[in-house]
């Protein structure tokens, strides 16, 4: 049966499978703590019971079970960060050579593997902590950075010119989170009638869906060489390893002089507003099941849900500033700027109503995302596809879990004088991504024009061409 190029239903499935699960994940932990520290059943039969007691007894118990269930995810980050980035580094450079699939299959398998010890933890009532050593199992077979990382080549293989390039990639990042807005809201309901344990068996199933589709129906795009010409060139093992190992420094040295500053600025704006984004995003959930909003499992449910306006917004912004002839660092600051006016907002917001408001200003806060892949794409040969994700994968990947780690230590430093904190640092840490983009706006950068391909010019033809479409 000939296979198909579509990559679109393998991201939408996992995006679905994946957030069907992601907020029960923190609610799992958090119940469990709850029920441990306090020796008391979780209050669930309405909004305000949890909250309603306003002794300081209740409150310090309260407080304790937001530090520890910050500190059990900042453990689990930590146990997982360094493998899953080893890997994903390996991997996606490897798909260059041996294919797109294997990217995005062994984070399947990975993904697969965390998902059935949810289940088994919650099903038998065992130890909460046997989580941290699932995460660090699943993350030897990479993690969502290896996963998008061969998605994203993957598109990368397909499109001839930048402004497909540019809408296919941000059409991927809307079709995460459109199906993560719709299993988020399934999310509470499906909680609330079947308990955990449904939950987390749909998502494994769902992700065996998604694992046969990329193994036996999804096309590869990359076609290995024949037996004897990767013989000619030397043992096969010699080559992927130096293929692994070597394909981010080719990729740099075969660019021109020009062409390394501004693809190595565009990774520094990418890496730092990553940082500050996912940090104050990954603690979402955390803070609204705090004093004074205690949310429901709910309307938790709803609030992971808007992020399928945001990425719809985002996505509907990238497709009509693209046509529309708008410089691509144009739409980065305001991507930028939108997550700084929401995080600041977020901060203060002290009831259910503000909280949904104040997430309008971030409807245009992943724009930033896919224009600066497909930015950076267009500075590297198609040859070198596989290495430039990779190493994006792999900054992606560390600076999220770093992120992760280090939000997770401010929250439960400051959780007791003002949760809101970590939302202004996120804000802050904003102004970096920010002077980049004002540096690499200053030196010139020509983003109207597509780049021609690196490898066919010499350094001093480099430097006098504009690099940026």
């Amino acid at each position: 049966m000939k296979g198909l190029f579509l990559v679109e239903p393998v991201v939408a499935l996992y995006a679905f499978s994946s957030f069907l699960i992601y907020p029960l994940m923190q609610q799992y932990v958090y119940r469990r703590l709850w029920e441990d520290l306090t020796n008391t059943t979780y209050p669930t039969s309405d909004n305000t019971s949890r909250c309603a007691d306003n002794s300081s007894n209740h409150s310090s118990y309260n407080e304790e079970v937001q530090r520890q269930a910050s500190l059990f995810s900042l453990y689990t980050e930590l146990f997982s960060t360094i493998p899953s980035m080893i890997v994903t580094l390996m991997l996606v450079a490897y798909s260059d050579r041996g294919g797109r699939k294997i990217a995005i299959i062994m984070p399947l398998i990975g993904t697969l593997i965390y998902t059935l010890a949810f289940l088994t933890v919650s099903y038998f009532e065992l130890s909460i902590y046997l989580l941290i050593g699932s995460s660090l199992v699943s993350s030897l077979f990479g993690g969502l950075g290896t996963f998008l990382g061969g998605c994203f080549a993957y598109v990368a293989d397909l499109c001839e010119d930048g402004q497909q390039k540019t809408l296919r990639m941000a059409g991927l990042d809307m079709m995460i989170g459109l199906l993560a807005g719709v299993a988020s809201i399934a999310t509470g309901y499906f909680l609330r009638a079947a308990g955990f344990n449904w939950p987390f068996l749909t998502s494994a199933l769902i992700q065996i869906l998604i694992l046969l589709y990329a193994i036996f129906i999804l096309e590869e795009t990359v076609k290995r060489p024949p037996a004897d010409a990767v013989f000619q060139e030397g043992s096969p093992q010699r080559s992927a390893l130096k293929q692994m190992i070597c394909g981010v420094y080719d990729m740099y040295t075969g660019a021109g002089r020009r062409c390394k500053i501004v693809l190595a600025l565009l990774m520094l704006i990418f890496t730092s507003f990553s940082f500050a984004y996912v940090g104050g995003i990954s603690l979402m959930t955390l803070y609204t099941l705090n004093k004074p909003l205690c949310w429901t499992e709910i309307l938790i449910g709803y609030g992971s849900a808007l992020s399928t306006t945001v990425f719809l917004v985002s996505f509907g912004g990238v497709l009509v500033f693209t046509y529309c002839g708008v410089p691509q660092l144009i739409i980065v600051l305001m991507g930028i700027l939108s997550v700084v006016t929401g995080m600041v907002l977020v901060a203060f917001t002290k009831t259910t109503l503000m909280m949904f408001i104040v997430k309008v200003p971030m409807l245009l806060s992943i724009m930033p995302f896919p224009v600066l892949r497909s930015m950076m794409s267009k500075l590297i040969s198609k040859s070198e596809q596989g290495a430039l994700f990779a190493f994006l994968s792999f900054l992606e990947n560390l600076t999220n879990n770093v992120s992760s780690a280090v939000f997770n230590s401010v929250y439960a430093a400051t959780v007791v004088w003002f949760p809101g904190f970590i939302f202004l640092l996120s804000a802050g840490l904003c102004v970096i991504p920010l002077s980049v983009l004002g540096v690499v706006a200053v030196v010139g950068v020509d983003v109207s024009k597509e780049v021609k391909e690196p490898d066919t010019y010499s350094e001093d033809q480099n430097d006098n061409t504009p690099l940026l479409s």
